[in-house]
């Protein structure tokens, strides 16, 4: 089902594609259909965004988007060719794309650490690491035609060197083997991709402990303070910055 494209009152932004110029700043969040990703698309909606929501369910997708009067891809960030056709999608219905917030995430079994073996790291790899790397590979072409292209990778404390290292952080108690792994990559993958892709504003964000489904709605932050970091990083212009890492207080370290 092919959705009209959703206009906004309040043109935030612009990026020009094939010489024709969009005022609206055109944004898509991976696993925009719940949680963190939901209220990202709520919030950016409200400030003025053109906003499409990846999802892998299309039930769900198309609920998500019905529910917030935006827009919605099919998108699976485990397959190539579900986010290859998703960006032809993007590019076919609205002509580029300025910001990508990479949200889609799986948080992999609570278990011991010596109970994860080889298929259970790759499931969650291919989710929170790969899919990154496919989304971002598909979607390059029309952020590099956007004015003021941003990527935003949603990361975690529990994939922090530093966090875990402090004792008094909730982080350094959970065994969360291949899930904190897989988010210390993503990290690096914002380090380097910052690095060599100049022309983006790439940053990594640290939601902070939210109440989520991935935790049974156990953190102490709402899903709109867990989403402070997302927004500000989201809604940042072409001088803002690259290659850091922060949460809702400010810096985080690597």
């Amino acid at each position: 089902m092919v959705l009209p494209v959703i206009r906004s009152e309040r043109p935030t932004g612009d990026h020009r594609i094939g010489g024709t110029v969009d005022l609206m700043t055109t944004t898509l969040i991976t696993g925009g259909n719940k949680s963190l990703g939901f209220e990202t698309a709520r919030r950016l909606r409200d400030h003025g965004h053109q906003v499409l929501i990846g999802a892998r369910d299309p039930e769900r997708g198309a609920r998500a988007a019905d529910e917030l009067g935006v827009a919605w891809v099919q998108l699976d960030v485990t397959s190539d060719e579900s986010v290859a056709s998703a960006a032809a999608e993007v590019r076919d219905r609205f002509g580029g794309l300025d910001v990508l917030v990479n949200n889609a995430g799986v948080s992999g079994a609570f278990a011991g650490v010596d109970e994860f073996d080889g298929p259970a790291a790759l499931a969650v790899f291919d989710t929170n690491t790969v899919g990154i790397v496919r989304t971002t590979h598909a979607f390059l072409p029309l952020l590099r035609g956007s004015a003021a292209p941003v990527v935003v990778n949603v990361t975690s404390g529990l994939g922090s060197f530093a966090v875990r290292a402090d004792t008094s952080r909730i982080e350094s108690t959970l065994p969360t083997l291949t899930y904190s792994a897989s988010k210390a990559a993503v990290n690096m993958l914002t380090s380097v991709y910052a690095r060599f892709l100049p022309e983006l504003r790439v940053n990594v964000v640290d939601p902070g402990y939210t109440a989520t489904d991935f935790n049974g709605h156990s953190g102490p932050q709402t899903v709109t303070e867990g989403t402070d970091a997302i927004v500000a990083m989201a809604t940042i212009g072409a001088d803002g910055p690259t290659g850091t890492f922060t949460d809702r207080h400010g810096a985080v370290g690597w």
